[in-house]
């Protein structure tokens, strides 16, 4: 299975936006904190907009919100909003396959498939994500100090 870039580019600045929900932030703020490249962060950006999962505001004060409460918005649906659909195999749903002889059952595989993954992706929001990057930071945070301590004590 793959993920697309616009996938995963629209998941991590989502993710971003949900850290730092105080203000608006910039299309060039996410993009250098993400490290993803701007202008394919301004089209991704485009699509959040069109499914209302992001609004913005002009001016020098201006930038991007999120459209909803983070922990409304799912990674199925942000998935969707800049990919359209969910899950396919060479472009085609699974749900109208068919497969001659010995594979007429991979069909079946690649809907379980679709359905394991949708289900995961559809109870994880970008807030749950949000809330694991602030503890994971706070934990990279406590480890940092007390590395800085015991080095002080050895010294």
């Amino acid at each position: 299975m793959q993920i697309s870039a616009r996938a995963d580019y629209a998941v991590r600045a989502l993710v971003e936006l949900a850290a730092d929900s105080t203000r608006p932030l910039t299309c060039e703020s996410i993009a250098s904190a993400q490290d993803i490249p701007f202008r394919f962060l301004k089209s991704v950006f485009r699509d959040l907009r069109s499914a209302g999962l992001v609004r913005s505001q002009r001016g020098c004060e201006g930038g991007y919100w999120l459209g909803r409460d983070a922990g409304t918005i799912t990674v199925a649906e942000v998935m969707t909003a800049v990919d359209g659909e969910f899950f396919t195999v060479r472009g085609e749903r699974p749900e109208v396959l068919g497969y001659p002889g010995a594979a007429s059952g991979l069909p079946g595989l690649w809907r379980g498939v679709e359905s394991a993954a949708r289900a995961l992706l559809a109870r994880t929001t970008i807030g749950d994500l949000a809330e694991q990057g602030a503890s994971k930071e706070t934990e990279d945070d406590e480890a940092d100090r007390a590395r800085d301590a015991a080095a002080a004590v050895t010294a």
